[in-house]
């Protein structure tokens, strides 16, 4: 589906890739329609769309709260007069804690966000995109759902039960209007760790760009430029980084080879 003229709803829309992602659909001409629990951060994101700001909304909303996103549904479509699709980018990570030591508060903040906002989304706006000509969903998942990493078992979990959903959603509507996608960023430079509350964590402006690169880490604008064209292509598996193309097939040809190197990776990444 071509973006262009359509009408978008982006979860985390007000910082990170959510970021990222919103500009790109606007620079490519679409409306959207940024929903966040952080209202100036998705001020600050219209700001930066500049001349293209009269084509975005803001909503604040807490996706975890199932009633309060039934309701985003109906007031999203009227703002523009529909919508024509949702990527579901919202997510936290947790703390670097195993998972005997993980409090179940936690647990299930991790879970609440990460699957059920994206459920409640996909739920809630479901009935309205199959009245659209052309419609398409777009899930954000995570190298982690296919890869695990020590210290990150729940986040993997969650993100794991997302593409369940995703790749299920597929089948169900696969000879229908609506197109599926699921997305599998490996590291991004984004500050999910600082939104995310985790213990010790630097914002991305600490690093350096040698640093990032040396890191394999993608910046968050080629990532939006990933999805979005990948959404306009109808890829059903969009893989984002190099660290996650090669995730991919070590977990599949070899899956315990493959939790070490990241491991190894991630507590690189971890104490940069």
């Amino acid at each position: 589906m071509k973006v262009a003229g359509k009408v978008i709803v982006v979860t985390g829309a007000g910082n990170g890739m959510g970021r990222a992602i919103a500009l790109n659909l606007l620079n490519k001409g679409a409306k959207v329609i940024g929903l966040d629990i952080n209202l100036e951060g998705l001020k600050q994101t219209q700001q930066l769309a500049s001349d293209n700001g009269a084509n975005m909304k803001l909503m604040q909303l807490d996706i975890t709260n199932r009633e309060a996103v039934e309701q985003a549904a109906e007031d999203c479509v009227k703002l523009f007069g529909a919508v024509d699709g949702i990527i579901n980018n919202a997510g936290i990570i947790q703390d670097f804690v195993p998972v005997s030591k993980m409090e179940y508060r936690t647990i299930e903040r991790v879970m609440n966000i990460n699957f059920y906002g994206t459920l409640y989304m996909v739920k809630s706006f479901l009935p309205h995109l199959m009245t659209r000509p052309q419609a398409h969903i777009v899930n954000v998942s995570s190298m982690g759902a296919f890869a695990p990493v020590p210290g990150q078992t729940f986040y993997g979990a969650s993100k794991a039960a997302v593409r369940a959903l995703t790749e299920g959603l597929m089948t169900e509507l696969m000879d229908t209007n609506i197109e599926v996608s699921e997305v599998f960023p490996g590291a991004v430079a984004t500050d999910i760790q600082v939104h995310s509350g985790v213990k010790g964590a630097k914002s991305v402006s600490n690093y350096k760009e040698k640093d990032l690169k040396h890191a394999n880490v993608t910046v968050p604008s080629a990532a939006a430029e990933t999805i979005v064209s990948g959404m306009e292509a109808g890829k059903w598996k969009i893989i984002i980084g190099k660290d996650c193309k090669q995730m991919d097939l070590l977990s599949r040809i070899a899956p315990r080879f493959a939790m070490k190197k990241l491991a190894e990776a991630m507590k690189h990444l971890h104490s940069m």
